[in-house]
């Protein structure tokens, strides 16, 4: 009977607070936090191995996805891909690329079917147990959760520049890198330079209706947020403009 009254009451609590992905989905600002490199992970292969060693003295792009994502996640790997290919060859070969699944209940199955869909992106794709995961993601200060209502993660679209050492030099937001400032970031982690963070507005990967093709209305929310702040910010400089000239 107590396990009913608690179940009831979780269920109302659900009920009563809506899940806000915009509130659990975030990255805090840790320039310089340094990733746990030795613990151990499982690539697609089916190896166990570590970021460390997938490394390998080189500075690394850490992607944290879901493996198995009906959103954004292979859009964010594709756009890395075409960064990459824009980079000068020895830079291209002077990086580690780790698709960091961040849901603990993917195998690797799910993880070799991914690395399958990304052909174009050289990568490590890994998974690992919940303590391994959490460990590098709450290094990182990646905040995510998970919904239950819709069984999806809510979590940035974003990808941490490491230096060879694991320490985090800067994140690239969004599903499509500048190539120029990727160039940047991984000479900065060559050398080891981490930098100040620039605040941006992180693309959730959350919620997008696979059938329709388009995003809930919390993501349509934050498109038309955007284009409204452009369009002002537009218009206060066609004023500004105008009345220089007049």
């Amino acid at each position: 009977m107590k396990r009913l009254a608690l179940s009831l009451a979780a269920a109302a609590l659900i009920a009563a607070e809506p899940f806000d992905p915009f509130n659990e989905a975030s990255i805090d600002d840790r320039p310089g936090a340094q990733v746990p490199m030795d613990l151990p992970v499982i690539a697609a292969d089916g190896s166990r191995t570590t970021l460390r060693r997938i490394a390998d003295g080189k500075p690394v792009l850490l992607a944290p996805v879901l493996h198995d994502c009906p959103n954004i996640c292979g859009v964010t790997l594709a756009g890395l891909a075409d960064a990459l290919a824009a980079q000068p060859r020895e830079t291209d070969r002077k990086v580690a690329v780790v698709a960091f699944g961040i849901d603990p209940q993917e195998t690797v199955a799910d993880a070799a079917a991914d690395r399958l869909r990304n052909s174009r992106l050289t990568a490590t794709f890994v998974v690992g147990n919940p303590p391994q995961v959490h460990a590098v993601t709450d290094a990182l200060g990646y905040r995510y959760a998970y919904d239950p209502r819709i069984r999806q993660y809510a979590h940035v679209a974003a990808i941490a520049v490491l230096t060879p050492e694991g320490r985090l030099v800067r994140w690239l937001n969004g599903i499509a890198p500048d190539p120029a400032v990727l160039g940047r970031a991984v000479a900065d982690a060559r050398v080891g330079r981490t930098g100040v963070f620039a605040r941006a507005i992180g693309l959730l990967c959350y919620h997008y209706d696979p059938e329709t093709g388009r995003y809930s209305l919390a993501i349509g929310r934050m498109i038309r947020t955007a284009a409204l702040l452009t369009a002002l910010a537009l218009a206060v400089a066609i004023f500004l403009l105008s009345r220089r000239r007049a």
